[in-house]
C-alpha cells in the first residue's frame, strides 16, 4: 500500500481547513475576520466547489473580494436564527427589516446618511404594503439597528464614520455607511423569484433536487446536532443504512468530522468542536439549567428495555415528558444550585421564563422536541419528493418511537446525562475526588 506523500497530506489538510471555515460561515470577506484564511478559499475554489456541489448540493461563488457558500434548508422548523448581539433571536420583524434593508441596498450609492438609509427603508416598506413598527418608538429603533448590525458583521455596511447603533439613540444620532452592494447581492440563498409566499420559499429551499435522499441526509447530518429516524422517510433511512458506514469516511476526510451510529440515529461530532453555533455543556444559566435538566429527565424517564427491530426489540426515539414535569425539575434545580451558582436572578425569579430558555435550547440541540408530525409521516416533502424505499427493500420501523402528546425527551438527551464518578482517595489528598463526567 502507497502511503500519501507531505504533499498529499498538506494539501488535504488546506482543502479541509477551507471547507470547515465556509461551513461554519457561509459568506467570507477578503477584508473580513476571516481574511487570512481567504487565500486559502481562492487557491482551491474549483476543488471546493466541485465537493460542495457532488456532497450536499451546495452551490460555491468565489469571487476576488468574497466568497459565497450557498446552503440549502431543512425544511420548517429546522432553520439556524439569527440572534441580537444579547442572544435575543430575530422576530420576524426583524427579519422583515432586514430583508427591506438589503432591497434598499442592492441598488444604493456606494455611501449614504444612517439618515437617508432609514427612510429608503421606510419607503421599501410602504411599497411591500409591509407595516413597520414606528421607526420613531425606542422599540422599532431597537429593532431596525439589530438588522444594519447584522449587515455590519456580515460586511454588507461599513460603519465610515459614527455607528448604526446611533440611530436608537434618543436625539436620532447620525452616521456615515459605506455599502458594499455585491455583498448583498449575494446574502439571499433562497429562490425568492419563484416562491409563492413565505412557506412555499421554505419548501423549496428544503427541496434536494436530483440528489434527492443522499443530499437531503447529509445536509441533516453536516447542519444538525444529531439526527433520528424518525425524522426521516422511508428511502431516507435505507440510504443511511446501507451507506453510513462509507458516509463516515468521507466526511472526516473533507470535514474532519466523526460519525457516530446509535440505533435511533446518527450524529457528526466535531472533535475540535468548532463547527456549531450551539454548545452543551456550556456557560451561564441557561445551558447549566439545562444539561442538569436533561441528566434528571433520563434518570426519570430512561426506558428499561430499549431495543432494535433487527433484533427482535421495540425502537424507542423518545418518551413522553409528563405535564408539569419540567416545572418541577427545574424548580428543584433553582433551590439546588441557583444560588450557589449564581444564576441570573432574572431567570430565579421567573420560572416560565427559564422554562422557555432551557427548552428552547434543549430543542435546537435536538435533545427534546414537541410532538408532532415527522418527515417519517411524510410532513412538510417537497411535491414530487420519493419517500418509499425501493422496491422489496425494508427498512427500520420508526412508527410508535416517539410518543407523547406535548413534550418528548429524545434518545440523544442520554448521551448528555451526566455521570457522578466517585474514586477512592489517595495518597496524595484526602477525601474522595468527585467529578462529573458524560457517558460514553
Amino acid at each position: 500500500m502507497n502511503l500519501p506523500s507531505t504533499h498529499d497530506v498538506a494539501l488535504a489538510a488546506e482543502r479541509r481547513t477551507a471547507a470547515r471555515l465556509l461551513l461554519a460561515h457561509p459568506l467570507i470577506a477578503s477584508d473580513g475576520p476571516h481574511a487570512d484564511l481567504f487565500p486559502l478559499i481562492r487557491r482551491h475554489a474549483d476543488w471546493l466547489g466541485k465537493r460542495f456541489q457532488q456532497v450536499l448540493g451546495y452551490r460555491l461563488l468565489v469571487d476576488s473580494s468574497y466568497a459565497r457558500l450557498f446552503k440549502a434548508g431543512l425544511g420548517a422548523g429546522s432553520g439556524h436564527r439569527l440572534e441580537r448581539s444579547t442572544g435575543t433571536p430575530f422576530t420576524p420583524h426583524t427579519y422583515a427589516c432586514l430583508a427591506l434593508a438589503l432591497s434598499v441596498l442592492v441598488t444604493a450609492p456606494g455611501q449614504m446618511l444612517l439618515s437617508h438609509l432609514v427612510a429608503d427603508i421606510r419607503a421599501a416598506a410602504a411599497d411591500a404594503g409591509i407595516e413597520l413598527e414606528k421607526t420613531g418608538r425606542a422599540a422599532g429603533k431597537r429593532t431596525l439597528v439589530a438588522a444594519l448590525r447584522q449587515l455590519v458583521d456580515w460586511g454588507v455596511l461599513i460603519e465610515t464614520e459614527g455607528h448604526v447603533a446611533a440611530l436608537a439613540q434618543e436625539a436620532g444620532g447620525e452616521a456615515l455607511i459605506t455599502i458594499d452592494r455585491e455583498l448583498a447581492r449575494v446574502v439571499v440563498a433562497g429562490p425568492l423569484s419563484q416562491a409563492r409566499d413565505g412557506a412555499d420559499l421554505v419548501r423549496r429551499a428544503a427541496d434536494p433536487g436530483f440528489g434527492g435522499p443522499r443530499t437531503y441526509v447529509r445536509r441533516m447530518l453536516v447542519e444538525t446536532p444529531v439526527v433520528h429516524l424518525d425524522e426521516l422517510t422511508d428511502a431516507e433511512r435505507d440510504w443511511l443504512r446501507t451507506r453510513q458506514r462509507r458516509e463516515a469516511q468521507a466526511f472526516s476526510e473533507l470535514l474532519g468530522l466523526e460519525m457516530e451510529i446509535r440505533a435511533e440515529g446518527v450524529a457528526l461530532v466535531d472533535p475540535e468542536e468548532e463547527l456549531t453555533d450551539l454548545h452543551l455543556p456550556g456557560t451561564g444559566t441557561v445551558a447549566q439549567a439545562a444539561l442538569l435538566l436533561a441528566e434528571r429527565l433520563v434518570e426519570r424517564l430512561r426506558p428499561q428495555e430499549p431495543g432494535h427491530p433487527a433484533t427482535g426489540g421495540t425502537l424507542v426515539i423518545g418518551v413522553a415528558v409528563p405535564d408539569g414535569l419540567v416545572d418541577e425539575m427545574l424548580a428543584e434545580l433553582i433551590a439546588e444550585y441557583g444560588q450557589r451558582s449564581n444564576w441570573q436572578r432574572g431567570y430565579l425569579e421567573d420560572l416560565p421564563s427559564l422554562r422557555e430558555a432551557v427548552l428552547d435550547l434543549l430543542v435546537r440541540m435536538r435533545l427534546m422536541a414537541r410532538a408532532v408530525r415527522l418527515r417519517a409521516e411524510s410532513e412538510g416533502l417537497p411535491e414530487g419528493y420519493v419517500e418509499e424505499a425501493s422496491e422489496g427493500r425494508t427498512v427500520t420501523d420508526v412508527h410508535g418511537a416517539r410518543p407523547g402528546d406535548d413534550w418528548v425527551l429524545l434518545a440523544a438527551a442520554a448521551r448528555y446525562a451526566t455521570q457522578v464518578t466517585v474514586r477512592p482517595a489517595t495518597a496524595a489528598g484526602k477525601g474522595a475526588d468527585v467529578q462529573e463526567e458524560l457517558p460514553l
